[in-house]
């Protein structure tokens, strides 16, 4: 087969075999690099003959084969009658010249006109030159096949074919893109780039169109500037070309079908971003930086933080268009964005992710020295993470906040480098050229629909102020301040290439600038294609206004439950189990029966059951989610035959709620971020992201602090996100034992999360359902247990899941004559049952225990009912397994001070304070224990 083609390539070529230094050339060509060959070459040594039987992947064939090899193959050519006459010194020449046309594709970009203050001392690529190919002025005038070059005929003269290279790969645009190795990909961004020579053609009413964006991004911030002097706005000035680029891609994404976008952004230009794009009032913006704001409940947060919603009309349709809440650790938002974008795609059954799109804008410095930015990109292809890829854009002004020198800022020669690593396009333009802009923003909305993959615009422009107002930058960055107070802005250097170009009148470009300052001194809004809301896919009305404590239906009927859990165990006969997954699927089938009683993974996967039968989604993602780090939960069955997965969860009803549980990468806090923004865009189902261990949690500490805890009270931002963190200590050292439980207590004010300790079967499978079947939304943060999962005390019946609800406070069980008692010890998670244990052994009578399920809100009226018998009682024991400094003790304290009878005396029992969260010895592990068991129970 290989010959046939080779031969057929032959008799067609310009070749009859004769030029061996030709063909030597184009060989060691290809086997540096296969991409610097042309594509015919490439197929043309991609099926070279095997060299001794051995494979192609073989890297070197000897020359003098290769040459004898085309000899033979034009020898057979000649004898059909192919002969043809060539000059071996062109020949050579042709070769160099498609070298240079790939040298281009792969390095035109580093002597590309991208920094429009010209400051970048870059130096001369030689592969660029035309001379370092041997090419000469003489060859100027000699015609070339131009190869896979998408430009024009199949041959040119070579100083035509320089002129186009140069206008493609050397001028406002930088192109990189030859490091992906999809052939097709390549190939597509070739013929969007080369036709045109990397240049659009607009007619006057889209140049129109850019300039008044530009206008707008202008107008906007010399307004503000002087309205409200001195002010932090955090200026775009420089970067003016985001504006007329944003709204490029708004009008693409809507001509191809897009419903809805979301975006993601840091603080520079997100004002103007506000304003011009999403269509805030400007009166609303002025009211904020007068210091105004609505008497509503919250914080609120600054303005440079702020989020926003509304309609964009498109040639296509309306687009949704969101702008998320971010905090200031800047590139943080971005896993969240893409959660969100997730939940909406799931939400209208969108599989390609055409009918929502996420755009990411970025910091020069943030996007290469964020690691949760290559955490994302690490997801963009993940199975349940993909969006069809992100639009991410870098606002690149060249300095990050005062540093004088970008190789204080990274190891890289760009900022967007990060990119290769998911061989995402890059295209870096210069943002004096808006028409460029606008080229990239169209080329980059079809690449991304097209390949279901990122893509990056690396906008490199200049900061006009200092990172605030207020900063001086001249004091770190003379020299780039100095040509920056001398250079035009981005709209007078386009307005002026109008002018000058007769399509539009100075009139005009005055009268525009006139129009919209009048626009923002009303105060409406400037955007004309702002619409009213109505695409919203999600209704959150009937969760706002409601409490932790509103009474919900929390029971079911036993017969509907035993008819879940028969489903839930069927299994079919084909789908092979592991022998210890089948001795599990076993035991269920029994607990199903009522001859067992209901372990942990068993209650667990009935609560996700009875969601799904209400038509609820329920997402679960983590490290080991199908299977359960401990080897509890099995809800996706590895077929031990084939590797198939079977989830006994999407056939409990004929109709029923979609559920997806997938293993996650390995990250904490892209993965909880993804999930926090799908939560807040998926109201009625159950989310759970689920650590591997709970002290795995800090690494995501940032997504806690800034999002989950305090996101509903800085932005009003609802969330139902759910939280299973392993916690509890069994000897497994500092890393394995404590999901830090003090951080989430100490961060609980205003009702703003909950924080559940569970320890019964019927307790998980109660707080799962009320986290969906209650109509609030709020985080809920689940020490989640480990040596529990298989406890023989910790086990419940179907009837108390039936029957049952969440118990945010468990009293006593045991038949103790309540008179008799003299001690209470209050306690949380599984330390219980060590304490009962020891209490059941040593036949203690006077000492009761009271499990606190809950700890924030903390259920006062629950635990008073719970001490109702114990009024008479002095003598009041916190008990817990961490050290003192770490658990609910410091935390908490004050709620069982406030709960014990007054005169009461309330002391700690457990682990003395602590740096580290547990120790790593066992046998200082089981000291400890048994110790603070003892102090409990007033045991020597």
């Amino acid at each position: 087969m290989h010959q046939g083609i080779m031969k057929a390539w032959l008799e067609s070529s310009h070749l009859s075999g004769s030029n061996s230094t030709y063909v030597e050339e184009m060989y060691e060509a290809y086997q540096e690099d296969p991409s610097s060959v042309s594509e015919d070459w490439q197929v043309v040594f991609d099926n070279l003959p095997a060299v001794n039987g051995t494979s192609q992947d073989i890297p070197e064939t000897a020359h003098s084969k290769v040459r004898d090899y085309f000899r033979s193959l034009a020898l057979e050519g000649r004898a059909k009658g192919a002969s043809r006459v060539t000059d071996p010194e062109l020949d050579a020449k042709q070769v160099k010249v498609l070298q240079l046309i790939n040298a281009h594709r792969f390095r035109g970009h580093q002597n590309a006109n991208l920094d429009p203050l010209g400051l970048w001392q870059r130096e001369s690529v030689s592969e660029l030159d035309p001379a370092f190919h041997g090419l000469d002025a003489e060859d100027m005038q000699r015609e070339f096949n131009t190869g896979s070059f998408a430009y024009g005929s199949d041959t040119l003269k070579l100083a035509d074919i320089v002129k186009a290279l140069k206008s493609t790969y050397c001028g406002s645009i930088g192109a990189e893109y030859m490091h992906i190795t999809d052939t097709d990909e390549k190939r597509w961004i070739q013929q969007r780039l080369e036709p045109s020579l990397g240049k659009a053609n607009y007619d006057i009413s889209t140049k129109k169109r850019i300039l008044e964006g530009l206008n707008a991004a202008e107008g906007m911030e010399k307004y503000l500037g002087a309205k409200f002097p001195g002010a932090k706005r955090f200026s775009l000035e420089g970067g003016d070309a985001l504006v007329p680029m944003m709204r490029e891609i708004l009008y693409r994404a809507g001509e191809a079908g897009t419903k809805e976008i979301v975006v993601g952004m840091a603080h520079r230009g997100r004002l103007n971003v506000l304003v011009n794009v999403l269509g805030k009032r400007p009166a609303e913006l002025f009211d904020e930086f007068a210091g105004k704001h609505d008497e509503v409940q919250g914080s609120g947060d600054v303005k440079y933080h702020q989020g926003f919603s509304s309609d964009f009309e498109t040639p296509g349709g309306n687009v949704h268009l969101a702008l998320a809440f971010n905090p200031s650790h800047l590139e943080i938002v971005n896993p969240v964005v893409i959660g969100s974008v997730r939940a909406r795609q799931d939400r209208r059954g969108c599989k390609d992710g055409l009918q929502v799109m996420p755009i990411t804008i970025h910091g020069d410095s943030a996007i290469t020295g964020q690691g949760i930015v290559q955490e994302t990109f690490n997801m963009s292809q993940a199975r349940g993470f993909k969006v069809g890829g992100s639009i991410r854009i870098v606002i690149n002004n060249q300095v990050g906040f005062t540093t004088s020198n970008h190789e204080d800022v990274r190891s890289t020669e760009y900022c967007t480098d990060i990119a290769k690593m998911v061989q995402a396009p890059i295209f870096h333009v210069n943002a004096d050229d808006p028409e460029a802009v606008a080229f990239i923003s169209q080329l980059a909305v079809d690449y991304r629909n097209e390949f279901k993959r990122d893509v990056v615009i690396d906008l490199v422009c200049y900061r006009r102020h200092g990172h605030n107002e207020a900063d001086e930058p001249s004091a770190t960055q003379p020299l780039m301040y100095a040509k920056i107070k001398k250079h035009p802005t981005p709209r007078k250097i386009y307005a002026d290439r109008l002018i000058e170009e007769s399509s539009i009148s100075a009139d005009d470009v005055t009268g525009l600038v006139n129009t919209y300052r009048d626009s923002l001194d009303a105060g409406d809004c400037v955007v004309k294609e702002w619409r009213p809301m109505t695409l919203h896919t999600v209704d959150w009305t009937p969760y706002l206004n409601r409490e932790w404590d509103e009474s919900y239906q929390a029971s079911m009927e036993l017969e509907r439950l035993n008819n879940l859990a028969q489903k839930i165990v069927d299994i079919p006969e084909s789908h092979k189990l592991q022998s210890r997954v089948a001795k599990i699927y076993k035991d269920r089938v029994s607990m199903a029966d009522g001859e067992k009683p209901v372990d942990w993974g068993f209650a667990e996967t009935l609560a996700y059951a009875s969601i799904l039968e209400d038509k609820k989604r329920v997402r679960i993602t983590g490290q080991d989610s199908g299977r359960g780090t401990f080897f509890h939960r099995h809800a996706v069955l590895h077929n031990q035959n084939d590797g198939t997965t079977y989830l006994p969860l999407r056939n409990v009803a004929d109709e029923q709620g979609e559920i997806d549980i997938t293993d996650s990468v390995l990250s904490e806090a892209s993965v909880l971020a993804f999930e926090y923004g799908y939560a807040t865009a998926e109201p009625g189902g159950l989310t759970i992201w689920e650590a591997q261990f709970g002290d795995f949690v800090n690494c995501a500490q940032v997504v806690i602090d800034q999002f989950l805890s305090s996101g509903e009270q800085k932005w009003g931002r609802l969330c139902g996100l759910t939280m299973l963190l392993p916690h509890g200590y069994e000897g497994q050292g500092p890393e394995h034992s404590s999901a830090r439980l003090e951080r989430f207590l100490q961060l609980c004010a205003n009702h703003n999360m909950q924080v559940c300790v569970p320890s019964t079967p019927a307790q998980v499978y109660h707080m799962l359902r009320r986290q969906v079947v209650r109509p609030m939304r709020r985080p809920l943060v689940v020490m989640s247990p480990k040596s529990l999962l298989r406890h023989p005390l910790a086990v419940s019946t179907l009837d108390e899941l039936a029957n049952g609800s969440f118990q945010s406070v468990i009293g006593e069980l045991d038949a103790l004559d309540a008179s008799k008692v003299e001690r209470v010890v209050f306690c949380s998670g599984k330390v219980y049952f060590e304490l009962l244990d020891k209490r059941r052994k040593q036949e203690i009578t006077n000492i009761a225990i009271l499990r606190v399920e809950q700890l924030y809100p903390f259920p006062q009226e629950e635990m008073q009912a719970a001490l109702a018998d114990y009024q008479h009682v002095k003598d009041f024991v916190w008990c817990q397994e961490e050290p003192q400094n770490q658990g609910a003790w410091y935390c908490s304290q004050h709620h069982f001070w406030a709960a014990i009878p007054a005169g009461a005396q309330l002391t700690y029992a457990g682990r003395e304070a602590s740096a580290a969260p547990a120790c790593g010895y066992p046998a200082l592990h089981a000291r400890q224990q048994e110790e603070l068991i003892n102090s409990a129970l007033k045991l020597s």
